[in-house]
């Protein structure tokens, strides 16, 4: 009896970390948590200290090439004692031993790799990876689905320095290649329709990137829309030209003459594979909290055990009352982020 291409195993990102220590986030803002309590990061500095060695996967990284991270060519005539002061601050908040001095430098060494975000995310773009080879290319839109949702607005939000920059610059061009990817499956099991929106609220944000524009043609012509497929093409054509002085990419041209020969190949999808169960969309709308937050404990612990006295059948509904200026929303988005533990569905937030 022959056998079908092996499945890859499904990533499972739940058996990382324990409940007691140290989590990081650094696709968004610079975040990190000890289990559900989030902990102060410091000063923009302190947090590019803190993201440079996130970054470097447990390497060392010489004062030097902190200070160079964190300042560039203009760094502070006590650049060294304040790197030593920031790695100093960290130590207290952190877990024991998870940032060593090592060689006249730092490395945070994370004892699982799901401790961050980008661990996560990089378990999962894998696993999409080796599920689409083996041919389940509805488990790679799920395990990628995922990925993207660890994503909470720019990447390294408000870190200065020129690393940061790099690094924004990288891990948003990965989001992209992670998203193209995921519209690319979705179209090669016949979910064009549904890409459309999604692919024009792109191309609107991103006009120059012209993979998109090619994934919204092809979703288009596949929708019955040949017309409007065209006029994609012709509107990157024009584009290109006014912009760059530039033509289209051939991959983009090639397929502007398949939709005008009416090519019945590129009408075809092929068959997923056994549906998976749908990947559930959860909000993630909290602002960033405060990472130095501090203050209003009774507050805190109260709404805290409200929050979490929960049980899924009854609402918990909680009001801060006072006058302008005084700190209720910081409040409030504090502690509805220490609480997201206990609100698996999503979060939401809305400007009253």
């Amino acid at each position: 009896m022959d056998g079908g291409p092996a499945i890859p195993h499904q990533p499972d990102v739940s058996d990382g970390p324990g409940a007691g220590d140290n989590r990081f986030a650094v696709l968004g803002p610079i975040r990190a948590w000890r289990g559900s309590q989030a902990l102060p990061s410091g000063s923009p500095q302190q947090r590019a200290l803190l993201a440079a060695l996130l970054l470097r996967d447990g390497r060392t990284a010489t004062a030097p090439e902190l200070i160079d991270a964190i300042w560039g060519e203009d760094p502070p005539q006590q650049a060294l004692a304040t790197i030593r002061t920031y790695a100093s601050r960290l130590r207290k908040v952190l877990d024991p031993g998870l940032l060593v001095s090592d060689a006249g430098g730092y490395a945070i060494r994370l004892r699982h790799q799901e401790a961050l975000d980008l661990g996560v995310a990089r378990t999962l773009a894998s696993g999409a990876e080796q599920a689409r080879a083996a041919g389940d290319r509805a488990l790679a839109r799920t395990l990628l689905a995922r990925a993207l949702d660890l994503w909470d607005g720019e990447p390294l939000a408000g870190v200065p320095g020129p690393h940061a920059e790099t690094e924004r610059t990288r891990l948003t061009e990965w989001r992209f290649q992670l998203l193209e990817t995921r519209l690319d499956l979705d179209l090669e099991v016949g979910q064009h329709a549904e890409a459309v929106s999604e692919l024009t609220a792109l191309t609107a944000a991103h006009p120059l990137r012209e993979r998109l524009r090619e994934l919204l043609m092809l979703a288009l012509y596949r929708s019955g829309r040949q017309a409007e497929a065209l006029a994609v093409y012709a509107d990157t054509r024009r584009l290109l030209a006014e912009e760059l002085g530039v033509d289209p990419r051939p991959e983009l041209s090639a397929l502007q003459q398949r939709i005008l020969n009416a090519d019945a190949e590129l009408a075809r999808t092929e068959d997923p594979a056994p549906a998976a169960a749908p990947s559930v969309v959860r909000p993630a709308q909290l602002p960033a909290t405060v990472p130095d937050f501090t203050g209003r404990a009774p507050f805190v612990s109260e709404l805290g055990e409200i929050l979490s006295g929960s049980d899924g059948q009854v609402m918990a509904v909680s009001a801060l009352a006072g006058i302008g200026g005084v700190g209720k929303t910081t409040l409030a988005v504090h502690v509805a982020h220490a609480a997201r533990p206990h609100f698996p569905d999503g979060q939401l937030y809305v400007d009253l």
